[in-house]
């Protein structure tokens, strides 16, 4: 199940697949200001560049002071695909790079500078004419998230740009589902599997399962995916109309079609299945989450880690829950320095192997 990452500096172990570069604004804001942005509390609804810099600033003037170091608006590279890829970087050591697009504006520039400063190789990376895609995620005393992301207009990698170049000597390619990517996932999957990937398959929101179930079974049905994330909701969704629509289903109905099929629930920690074999898996640390954002990504992070460390299935679990507790632990979907201490802390503590990050 183990792979060492290549000395080679050119050619990372882990690719993720973001067709568009994001650049996440993330502010802890009251109630409020909620309150004068349309659309409803939590979840994400796409904005138009001028709404989403007037979001911008408005908060801008209203951030709440609560004499923190992560005080003001944290602006970072953003996308769950990036989220894992910095994660399994800079926390865990693990060669990475990233297949995607930006463009040649000041947020373009800032992912570029984001991803690289934490080790991510960004040679199939496009540096294209045109606007980079932002999200603003704004998190209310509760450690809820609303998004307005704005990606109209954004560059993205098209899937007739892709080679079986960019994916060579690469082991794992990381994905999320989005029906708007469908095929340039597709594109990918081929040319990835025609060099041999292993590829992970991240199930993206509940509301993306239910209305693009159909070409999301496919995929499945393909076996061209071997190790799929899901957190409660996409699990019950993808499960909707069947007789149980429970984790334990959700496990069994994932592991027909990949090796590995993980359900994460929150705060109740996680269940997982690696062919016959099963693990459930505590959450580990507050039960009160700063930010949410990145949770899932950062645990997919230290589970892809574990597995490719050859660990067994409970420890990939317990990799994962440690490192989804360290990122919910400040605003951003970005373990700092401090949480990563506190990450490598709780590792050891289950005498879980700490990575070698020193390279």
């Amino acid at each position: 199940m183990g792979a060492e990452p290549f000395s080679n500096n050119d050619t990372p172990l882990v690719l993720g697949l973001q067709p568009s570069a994001l650049v996440d604004h993330v502010a802890r804001v009251d109630w409020s200001l909620l309150h004068q942005i349309p659309g409803q509390h939590g979840g994400s609804i796409p904005v138009a560049l001028e709404d989403l810099e007037h979001i911008l600033g408005l908060v801008k003037n209203h951030v709440i002071s609560r004499h923190r170091v992560d005080d003001g608006v944290k602006t970072l590279a953003g996308g769950s695909v990036a989220n894992t890829i910095r994660g399994l970087s800079s926390a865990f050591g693990i060669s990475s790079g990233i297949i995607g697009a930006c463009g040649d504006d000041e947020q373009g520039k800032l992912f570029v500078h984001n991803m690289n400063s934490n080790g991510v190789h960004l040679s199939t990376l496009r540096n294209k004419k045109g606007h980079t895609a932002q999200c603003i995620c704004l998190v209310d005393a509760l450690g809820n998230r609303t998004m307005r992301p704005c990606l109209s207009n954004a560059v993205k990698v098209q899937a007739e740009e892709l080679t079986r170049e960019d994916f060579k000597g690469s082991k794992w390619l990381v994905l999320r589902y989005a029906i708007l990517n469908l095929e340039v996932i597709q594109t990918a999957i081929l040319l990835a599997k025609q060099e041999g990937l292993l590829v992970s398959l991240d199930l993206a929101s509940f509301e993306m399962v239910r209305n693009f179930k159909q070409p999301l079974l496919e995929l499945l049905e393909s076996r061209n995916i071997d190790l799929c994330f899901a957190n409660e909701d996409e699990a019950t969704e993808l499960l909707r109309g069947g007789q149980n629509a429970d984790p334990e289903t959700a496990v069994d109905f994932l592991a027909k079609y990949c090796q590995w099929a993980v359900v994460t629930l929150g705060p109740n920690g996680c269940i997982a299945k690696y062919r016959n074999e099963i693990a459930r898996v505590p959450a580990i640390g507050e039960a009160k989450a700063t930010d949410a954002t990145g949770a899932g990504d950062l645990f997919a992070s230290g589970f892809l880690y574990g597995v490719i460390k050859g660990l067994s299935l409970e420890e990939c679990c317990k990799v994962g829950a440690c490192s989804g507790g360290s990122v919910v632990r400040s605003l951003g979907g970005e373990v700092t320095s401090e949480n990563r201490q506190w990450m490598y802390k709780q590792m050891q503590i289950k005498d879980l192997p700490t990575p070698d990050t020193s390279k």
